[in-house]
């Protein structure tokens, strides 16, 4: 079958924007014609196709072939994914999944072999991946990296399991992604030198030069949660051959409003360069992780975009392997039922499982100093405060939120067995009654909740147990629930319904007082031990930063 497409091509090779014809033969580019300027009056442009260069899947909660069917609406033709989030529940059960479903629709999913399962050793996950499980996983052809590694102390303590890995990756002629926020100097080299390429855990301009120096490529994020766009942004106009967008974790709302397009057209308002705009956003990728995807060159796979403009990138086809799969806002990718696999066995709880009891109590002023987590909206990092909370007594002593200064309980259920349940105390999340809940909780997806009573706590976290997974938000007069059958972490259901459920419950939460740009999103956040500073585990309260227990 051959087909042709006009439009004005941006060739990023030659920097380049000219009239032409493309010829498409099957799943391939044939010829790429130059029309004369005369021929005819051509208004759109025909770029490569965008490419998000690390996404974990799970955190759309949606599946693979449901992130596909809403992400092609935007130009989006392939995504580096890291399945870390559902191996850490299903172990390697649960990568083969993600990449079985990938392959049920025309999108181009690359995905990893996970590093780090479990994340760390302070925390129960449902699976381990040891080195062994994770070679075997990187001989396998549709895995095309070794995930992000979060072990960064591993590396600069040259941890045998950790630097296994890593060899194994080498050997097969396979990158190294990164993840080690906030690391410089002396400590990143050695972290880089250990031949990890990547990093998109930059928050501040200056970390991501000492990076570059060393010789690491920056993966710029925009996701639901971290932004780190406007920090390092201005980093391309001088390293446009080592920068590339992606969005790490995006909710289902998010992916419906835009994707990797909406960093182009943000980059394009800073004045910068088409060329680099396009080579961060959907060269470099290709060609640091070797993706079997299109160039928008003769010969290549058929997998490029026609966009309105080259200001706002407002999408009018996506063609991959040839085939149209979005056009004018509209996917042609179709729903389709999928099975659901998981790992789910605690019971109910009641509301005494969430008291916070005292070893000793009853100073003079009835308050207690306290580690409080401070969550930052845009980002993943929190800060470590020190504060007072309240004891109220009742012949024991128990600490309780302090609704009025924002200091609200956090809890971390065990999902994986019936175990005591980890207490600690938050601020910036502003709820002023009720509680939200989910299993979304990285990196081992325990069921961690926030709310203002141990009460409303309970009935959040049951909600969630009931549907063996999910995300839920109570008030003292109402409930809400987004079930999540894959695994606690993804539904099986149509995508674009599972937007607008998440946009709901995203309403609620904030009805009931949270200021959060994305409540759920930072709350999965929470029990992120990899990243500084004081982060909340199944079994207690970890400082990143001495990357041991608080106490």
């Amino acid at each position: 079958m051959e087909q042709t497409v006009k439009g004005n091509v941006v060739d990023v090779f030659m920097q380049k924007i000219y009239p032409a014809e493309i010829k498409i033969k099957g799943n391939k580019i044939e010829t790429i014609s130059e029309l004369a300027p005369c021929h005819l009056p051509l208004t759109s442009f025909i770029l490569p196709g965008f490419i998000d260069a690390h996404v974990h899947i799970e955190s759309s909660m949606l599946l693979p072939s449901e992130f596909a069917r809403l992400a092609v609406v935007h130009g989006t033709v392939a995504t580096v994914s890291d399945p870390h989030e559902i191996a850490n529940v299903c172990g390697i059960e649960g990568v083969e999944y993600m990449i079985e479903n990938g392959k049920s629709v025309p999108f181009k999913f690359n995905f990893g072999a996970p590093s780090c399962v479990p994340a760390t050793n302070f925390e129960t996950a449902g699976a381990t991946l040891n080195a062994k499980t994770v070679k075997a996983l990187l001989e396998k052809q549709e895995i095309k990296y070794l995930s992000e590694m979060m072990n960064f102390p591993g590396v600069l303590h040259n941890d045998e399991g950790v630097m296994e890995k890593i060899r194994a990756a080498h050997s097969l002629n396979k990158p190294v992604d990164g993840h080690a926020p906030g690391l410089k100097g002396e400590a990143a080299k050695k972290y880089i030198d250990a031949g990890i390429s990547t990093d998109h855990e930059c928050f501040a301009k200056e970390e991501a030069l000492d990076k570059l120096k060393y010789g690491m490529k920056i993966i710029i994020r925009e996701g639901s949660a971290a932004k780190n766009f406007e920090a390092l942004i201005g980093l391309l106009n001088d390293y446009p051959g080592r920068m590339m967008f992606c969005s790490d974790d995006k909710h289902p709302d998010s992916l419906v409003e835009g994707h990797i397009n909406q960093l182009c057209a943000r980059a394009v308002a800073k004045g910068i360069s088409i060329f680099k705009i396009l080579r961060a956003a959907c060269i470099n990728p290709i060609e640091h992780y070797k993706l079997d995807v299109g160039l928008l060159r003769e010969n290549d796979f058929a997998d490029f975009i026609v966009v309105k403009d080259l200001k706002n990138f407002e999408v009018l086809q996506t063609f991959i392997n040839g085939a149209l799969v979005a056009e004018n806002g509209k996917s042609k990718i179709t729903t389709t039922k999928h099975r659901a696999i998981n790992q789910f066995n605690c019971s109910l709880k009641n509301a005494e499982a969430f008291s916070y009891v005292l070893n000793k109590w009853g100073d003079e002023e009835n308050m207690e100093q306290v580690y409080v987590i401070e969550a930052l909206d845009g980002q993943l990092i929190t800060n470590k405060l020190l504060k007072p909370i309240s004891i109220v007594h009742d012949g024991k002593g128990f600490l309780q939120s302090n609704i009025e200064e924002d200091i609200l309980k956090l809890v971390v259920v065990n999902r994986y067995n019936d175990a005591p349940v980890a207490k600690s105390f938050i601020k910036n999340f502003g709820l002023k009654k009720g509680a939200i809940a989910s299993s979304v909780a990285h990196d081992s997806h325990n069921i961690v909740a926030v709310g203002v009573d141990d009460e409303s706590l309970c009935r959040a976290i049951n909600l969630v147990i009931e549907q063996k997974g999910g995300i839920s938000c109570v008030s003292t007069s109402e409930k809400m629930a987004l079930p999540l059958p894959v695994a606690g972490l993804m539904s099986n259901e149509d995508g674009y319904q599972v937007a607008a459920a998440y946009t709901a419950i995203d309403a609620m939460a904030k009805s009931l007082g949270s200021k959060l740009s994305a409540p759920f999103m930072t709350l999965s956040f929470m029990a992120l031990l990899v990243i500084p500073h004081l982060k909340l585990s199944d079994l207690g309260l970890f400082d990143g930063d001495a990357f041991r227990f608080a106490g």
